[in-house]
């Protein structure tokens, strides 16, 4: 067997386990919700050991000097996903189930980053990111083979937001981008979360429907929802950007969170003179409060795509309906999503029906 064949036989062994086991714990935390984790465990199982397999096959071929950053992005993913896997199984051991669980998904994000260089150059992992339904449409599949992803301000970028910085962003500029008019999606990370990350819940729907994702990073441990307002005016400013270094559609700019991101989305998209066009917060708090203290001529007609789960254990559905009527009453036009079997969770499901909605 040549050298090459070998190789080759690594890469099919790592990375189909690899992209399947990604979207498996992907799957586990769309649907973790505290009782159903020991059913998700025995979900997930079966896929550790041939993500483990493969990790050893690949890891333990003679890969030459001028494919050593790909080997190497490869064996950093599968090492995030398999400490995930481990984190996820053995969640009912640790004191705090739930938080045990949520701590594992942040292993899958970080596996996710690392294999998305890959997508440059291996046609399987360009699709993978991609929703399911545009993975065989062969006009957008055209467009990112020619695309030039070395040209700046396209693809995954970071502005002072590794993981230990606060109030530093990270974007997304699909890479065949080419002057168009398109949407903007600024979307706001969890409490205690971070833009790095949260990022990722976009990017897929960004690349498949050409939209711009910024995810900026709160300036302290979340969002200014008590005391003084610090982190408006960092968003304002980041619409200014974009607008400055892209061709923005400014009737299609969205501002969208979740959980204290989905509050703060509320906080400061209501706000007068506020840039956003459109909100949508997801399993967010919300007072009445909010309401009351907006200016009225920003609530008429404003669109507000309002998503909440039915079992969500951190803020129960009633604050969703109660915002629903509050908003509604107050004129704004709302699209009011209860998603029956969503938890305290991020339903990446829904943005594409997002995007639908944003631009009807």
């Amino acid at each position: 067997m040549s050298d090459t064949d070998v190789l080759l036989d690594a890469t099919t062994a790592l990375i189909p386990p690899l992209l399947t086991g990604i979207e498996v714990m992907g799957h586990a935390g769309r649907h973790m919700h505290p009782p159903n984790i020991p059913a998700l465990i025995g979900e997930i199982e079966p896929y550790r050991e041939p993500l483990v397999t493969g990790l050893e096959t690949f890891a333990t071929a003679d890969w030459p000097e001028h494919l050593a950053g790909f080997a190497g992005q490869a064996i950093k993913s599968a090492e995030q996903l398999l400490q995930s896997f481990n984190e996820f199984l053995s969640a009912p051991n640790q004191s705090n189930p739930t938080m045990g669980a949520y701590r594992a998904m942040g292993y899958t994000t970080k596996a996710t980053e690392a294999i998305y260089p890959l997508s440059l150059m291996l046609p399987p992992v360009s699709r993978f990111f991609l929703h399911p339904e545009q993975r065989e449409d062969a006009a957008l599949l055209e467009r990112l083979d020619a695309a030039d992803a070395s040209r700046e301000h396209v693809g995954v970028m970071h502005a002072n937001n590794a993981g230990d910085e606060r109030g530093g962003f990270s974007m997304y500029v699909p890479e065949y981008y080419d002057g168009e008019t398109v949407p903007l999606v600024v979307a706001l990370h969890g409490g205690s979360g971070h833009g790095r990350n949260f990022l990722w819940t976009w990017l897929r729907t960004a690349r498949s429907r050409n939209c711009i994702v910024i995810s900026p990073t709160s300036r302290e441990g979340t969002w200014s929802l008590m005391g003084p307002d610090v982190d408006s005016a960092n968003l304002d400013a980041l619409v200014g950007y974009a607008c400055e270094n892209w061709a923005i559609d400014r009737e299609r700019i969205l501002l969208t969170g979740m959980s204290d991101g989905g509050t703060f989305s509320y906080v400061s998209g209501l706000q007068s003179g506020s840039p956003f066009t459109h909100l949508a917060p997801s399993s967010a708090s919300f007072h009445p409060m909010l309401v009351e203290v907006a200016d009225g001529e920003r609530l008429d007609g404003l669109p507000i795509y309002l998503m909440h789960g039915a079992l969500d254990w951190m803020f129960p559905i009633d604050v969703a309906r109660t915002a629903r009527d509050a908003l509604s009453a107050a004129g704004a036009e709302v699209e009011y999503r209860e998603i029956a079997d969503l938890s305290h969770t991020y339903p990446t499901e829904e943005n594409p029906r997002i995007i639908d909605w944003l631009m009807s």
